[in-house]
């Protein structure tokens, strides 16, 4: 199996597999009871806080864990402080877990705006300036795209926001950026950040929100206290330790990963565009996120592709996983021509991959398509 969805989720690190099953096996223990192994438990857990906050770069803001990324993106949404009918202002292109909230908040009468996005999926810089007011009370703008893995320049757009509207909070997704692109929080200039585990080879269920110093808000969910008041709920431990395995491992490899996707995706695009005349490249990946490659094939759905892959033992993408059961919005945001809008397909790779696939993949692709193409016609 080549598996090229790591986008929607990724294989656990082997470390991080026996870690967690060591800690669910040997130290189940609630990290709140009063008793020596719970305290050890805590301990754990403000150790493995350390961490994720060092791959972060999270400086003197507090990083809390949630149940993964969209627990976090509804938190940073629904639960900060905001005048009544104040503007808010949201990315075009954001994932359903920020969207969806985004839409509530219009519901209850806020004046919720949708920044426009670029072909290659990130947002366009001017047309956002252009929505921003000195009543904004909230901006919600990824930092890397998980459609395309157009890069935001969420310093600059932090920057924009903070000028205009200064008591603005900026929240930013940073689900497929962590791990794949270099983040410094304390350089970014945001109040609030989301992070997710099993996007960096760790556990399923785990995800935390950075929330710098003195950022208005509360808690989504109220219970016995945990997480300092944040977030409660009997702490996780098991996924906890194993997020912070993995966020370790990530950031100690990151360079010779980061070069390894990158290379991957040079070569799957140059093969494409070998392989498959009708194939249209939309990632820019001279400005992209290393692991990510979106492309769209001209004559073909790429829902049928995907499935004709698989039969090829070759798992892809069409869009974000968790609204695989609906059209994917970027069908008509990225303005596609009727001959490419049906047929996308992202392509997106980790460590794990090898780059003797990449030509592999090119061929079975275009052999798919070609297929498909000449079935249409009859």
């Amino acid at each position: 199996m080549i598996y090229l969805d790591n986008a929607a989720t990724t294989r656990m690190y082997d470390g991080a597999i026996t870690l967690m099953a060591q800690a669910c096996g040997e130290r189940w223990f609630n990290a709140s009871a009063l008793y020596k192994e719970a305290s050890d438990e805590s301990r754990r857990i403000k150790e493995a806080r350390e961490k994720v906050s060092a791959a972060l770069k999270a400086g003197d803001g507090d990083v809390y864990f949630l149940s993964g990324g969209t627990e976090a993106d509804n938190t940073a949404l629904m639960c900060t402080r905001k005048a009544k009918g104040s503007r808010i202002i949201v990315g075009e292109g954001e994932h359903d877990a920020v969207i969806n909230p985004a839409k509530q908040l219009k519901e209850q009468g806020f004046d919720v705006v949708f920044a426009p996005i670029k072909p290659d999926g990130g947002v366009d810089e001017e047309k956002f300036a252009g929505l921003l007011s000195c009543d904004v009370s909230l901006v919600s703008v990824m930092h890397v795209s998980n459609e395309t893995g157009a890069v935001n320049d969420i310093k600059k757009l932090a920057a924009l926001t903070k000028r205009v509207a200064p008591k603005a909070v900026f929240h930013s997704d940073g689900v497929q950026a962590f791990g794949k692109i270099k983040v410094n929080l304390r350089d970014l200039g945001v109040d609030l950040y989301s992070v997710s585990s099993h996007k960096i080879h760790g556990p399923k269920g785990i995800g935390a929100l950075y929330v710098a110093k003195g950022a208005p808000v509360k808690p989504l969910v109220y219970g016995g206290g945990q997480e300092k008041g944040f977030r409660s709920g009997t702490e996780n431990g098991p996924a906890v330790e194993a997020f912070a395995f993995a966020a370790e491992q990530t950031m100690r490899d990151f360079e010779a990963n980061y070069s390894k996707k990158r290379n991957f995706i040079e070569q799957l695009k140059s093969e494409l565009q070998s392989a498959c005349p009708e194939v249209r490249i939309i990632t820019d990946t001279e400005r992209s996120a290393p692991h990510i490659l979106t492309v769209a094939f001209g004559g073909v759905r790429g829902e049928v592709l995907l499935h004709a892959l698989e039969k090829r033992g070759i798992l892809v993408g069409v869009g974000s996983a968790c609204s695989s059961h609906r059209e994917s919005r970027f069908k008509t945001l990225l303005g596609l021509d009727e001959h490419y809008r049906d047929g996308i397909v992202r392509f997106s790779v980790s460590e794990f991959n090898d780059i003797s696939q990449a030509a592999e993949v090119a061929e079975a692709a275009a052999e798919e398509a070609a297929k498909l193409r000449e079935y249409a016609r009859k």
